[in-house]
């Protein structure tokens, strides 16, 4: 699959654009704050339903303005797909797939696959456990369905549970053991299902990674769960009490750590900013990979600005690599031009190269064959 039109309105900084997109390398360049991020985040939304950097639609439409509108026209194989997202200030939201609207935005995940790589990133190391939860979800939410809805459900249930904790009257058990039983069967689901994902998806991680770094540095991931050792349902019961005077839930999978290292130790200890950059990268073309291999669809790749604090010889790894027809469709933001203009002609791959400013994008070259 890949984007073969894309229309935004109103959209962050972004007034209206319309583009004709290579299904293969797409670049973007322009002085930061000149709208390449904003760009790459309306494709992002078609995907998931929401912005990557800032889930309250409000504050994505353009200064000013009372709606945003994006829309994008794919191919999959031959067949075409029309989704369409438009939101209106004091209104609905409203998400439709060739012309027909979604009863649950849950249902539009998974149908267009997309990774996105972005200096953002750097929170799945330096961050708190949270982050490294979100991206195992949003890789196992694209194929999944199953672990999707668990999810929802659980996460439905602990709001209903921490609610309980807070009030301090309530002193009936009943209420609890509903909300803990859905938590138990949903975490159970969740727990396993996370557990299968870190074993197959490791391996792939450590030969991008060996790819991109050319040395003898280990890498490896570890999943961290209160479910490792005990049961859910005997967890929650055990810290009710103490639950109700903090307020909140402490033991679930919502608690749950990617505990990410390098050697012995987590990197977030010991690596370098150029160890943290090739890690990174390594585990994002790694979820592409994985989600290529347990869907039908080749992912959308994005690549915002991700070449900062890398060496030329891994740049030039990185694009000769994603150029390759194991990969689809690419969108690469960038400040110098010259550089990668420079790879892409020594490679030889199909491109298209715009220029960003002040929001607007202007296309300079042809498309090239490859």
């Amino acid at each position: 699959m890949f984007l073969q039109k894309l229309s935004v309105i109103n959209y962050k900084s972004l007034k209206q654009i319309e583009l004709d997109l290579s299904p293969k390398m797409n670049c973007f360049f322009g002085d930061n704050g000149m709208g390449k991020t904003n760009l790459l985040d309306a494709v992002f939304y078609l995907s998931f339903c929401k912005s990557h950097t800032n889930p309250v639609d409000t504050q994505n439409i353009r200064h000013d303005e009372e709606f945003f509108v994006i829309q994008g026209f794919y191919v999959d194989g031959e067949r075409p797909e029309e989704i369409y997202c438009g939101f209106k200030r004091r209104q609905k939201k409203h998400f439709r797939r060739n012309k027909k609207e979604y009863e649950r935005l849950s249902d539009h995940i998974g149908l267009i696959p997309l990774v996105l790589v972005s200096p953002a990133d750097n929170e799945l190391i330096q961050g708190g456990s949270e982050e490294r939860r979100k991206f195992m979800d949003m890789v196992v939410s694209q194929y999944d369905r199953e672990y999707l809805d668990a999810l929802i459900r659980y996460n439905k249930a602990l709001m209903q549970r921490n609610a309980l904790l807070k009030e301090t009257a309530y002193s009936d058990d009943t209420l609890f053991d509903i909300w803990e039983e859905q938590m138990t069967e949903t975490g159970a689901v969740i727990y396993e299902k996370r557990c299968r994902f870190v074993d197959e998806f490791t391996p792939g991680f450590r030969e991008y990674y060996d790819y991109i770094c050319r040395s003898s540095e280990q890498v490896s991931l570890c999943y961290e769960s209160h479910l490792k050792h005990d049961d859910l349902s005997v967890l929650l019961k055990n810290s009710r009490e103490k639950d109700r005077i903090i307020g909140f839930t402490r033991k679930g999978v919502h608690k749950d750590d990617l505990t990410m290292l390098l050697g012995e130790y987590p990197i977030k200890r010991i690596g370098s900013q150029g160890q943290n950059k090739t890690y990174l990268i390594a585990l994002k073309l790694a979820q592409f990979n994985f989600l290529k291999k347990t869907s039908a669809r080749t992912p959308i790749l994005l690549l915002d600005d991700i070449f900062d604090k890398l060496d030329a010889k891994r740049v030039e790894q990185i694009i000769q690599l994603v150029a390759q027809d194991t990969f689809g469709q690419i969108f690469i933001t960038d400040t110098n031009r010259e550089h990668l203009l420079e790879i892409l002609n020594k490679i030889g791959s199909d491109y298209k190269i715009f220029q960003m400013k002040d929001g607007e994008v202007k296309k300079l070259t042809s498309e090239r064959d490859g």
